[in-house]
């Protein structure tokens, strides 16, 4: 670590430090072993059934925004515990304003930062009344980046991310971003390490009085540079470690999504099993969203777990043997069972018909084999 990169990690701890509540709570508690979970927002009957049926315990929901209050998240979380299922996470966080994640406003420091902070820390406290143990976050400031969709060479459909694509494009929350400005002029990587810092400094002390763990997620994709925006912090590992310690706090790690950091191959300068090892032996590694890609950038599309180009046993392995206690979620679920062109009806259909997915029976049944290897290899 350079000085001045320690002076600022410091600096940030002796400042948290004196802002860390008296009232600050013990993590939400949670058992230990590795938890595969799946991400949820129905809570119907036939959905919940085909989740049994899969033996699904553990779930990422999803939050409505006209109900993101402790109230609300207290409803939530009690109508899928009365089926016996257990909730890990609801968000990533929604306020009034709408989307709190990929905030650009606190990001870039744009007019509304303050505002947007202000809605987050009480979306963290609402989590903590509820007895939610863990959020998501993701710093993206102008969204995520994707080329459209194509079909695989198995035949399924597929987000697809060519970086020299004239289709190349972030979005998020409804907005759209392009080349070569998204923002009308280019940051430079101190504005974005500023920005995190002050935005870092605010949520801590309410995380930790509200016993909420924070996992950030990667920049999708972790390309140095989008449109003027510098991807330093959560697009290499690198950054990531400085992240962490300018945070400071038990409550603040890592959401690992194995597809994002494959994205970027060896920009990220660091293999997932490197990732998981160094947080986890820090506590701080708390979700995995486990996607594979077909290759890294300039060029890549998403690929079923068994259809790309890392061996994600790898990492799951590796889980098992830093003894990891959170959830790892399938992601990006794709429309297996269906033709290419055909609408995805796996979340509901027109009339709201829920319908089951293949593709994530595939995906849980494909984890929960490498998860059984693993144990019996540990």
């Amino acid at each position: 670590m350079n000085q001045t990169t320690r002076r600022e990690v410091l600096a940030g701890a002796a400042a948290l430090s004196a802002a860390t509540p008296a009232s600050a709570k013990p993590l939400t508690p949670i058992p230990p072993g590795v938890k595969i979970a799946v991400s949820a927002n129905r809570p119907d009957k036939e959905h919940m059934q085909y989740l049994k049926q899969l033996g699904v315990q553990w779930l990422s929901l999803a939050p409505v925004q006209a109900q993101a209050t402790a109230e609300g998240f207290i409803k939530q979380r009690e109508t899928w515990e009365a089926e016996g299922f257990k909730v890990y996470n609801i968000g990533s966080g929604v306020g009034p304003s709408g989307s709190l994640h990929n905030m650009p406003e606190v990001t870039l420091n744009l007019p509304g930062r303050d505002q947007k902070i202000e809605e987050y820390l009480n979306y963290i406290r609402y989590l903590g009344k509820a007895k939610i143990p863990y959020s998501t976050y993701a710093h993206m400031g102008n969204g995520i980046w994707s080329s459209g969709r194509v079909v695989s060479a198995r035949g399924y459909l597929a987000r697809d991310g060519d970086s020299r694509s004239p289709n190349w494009k972030g979005s998020w929350a409804g907005k759209t971003y392009t080349e070569p400005l998204s923002h009308g002029r280019v940051y430079s990587e101190q504005e974005i390490w500023d920005n995190y810092t002050y935005f870092i400094r605010k949520v801590v002390p309410v995380a930790e009085e509200a016993g909420v763990r924070i996992g950030i997620h990667p920049d999708d994709p972790p390309m140095p540079v989008l449109a003027g925006v510098p991807r330093c912090i959560f697009g290499n590992f690198a950054g990531y470690k400085r992240a962490i310690e300018i945070a400071n706090s038990p409550n603040i790690g890592v959401c690992l999504c194995v597809g994002s950091w494959l994205e970027g191959g060896k920009m990220t300068g660091a293999d997932p099993v490197e990732v998981i090892q160094y947080f986890a032996a820090r506590k701080k590694l708390f979700k995995i969203h486990f996607r594979n890609v077909t290759a890294p950038l300039p060029h890549f599309t998403e690929a079923l777990i068994d259809d790309g180009y890392y061996d994600m046993s790898r990492v799951m392995q590796a889980l098992v043997d830093v003894k990891f206690d959170g959830v790892v979620i399938p992601d990006h679920i794709p429309a297996v069972g269906m033709p290419p062109n055909a609408q995805d009806t796996s979340r509901g259909s027109a009339s709201g018909e829920y319908r089951p997915s293949p593709g994530l029976a595939y995906l849980i049944g494909c984890m929960n084999a490498m998860l059984k290897a693993a144990q019996r290899k540990s």
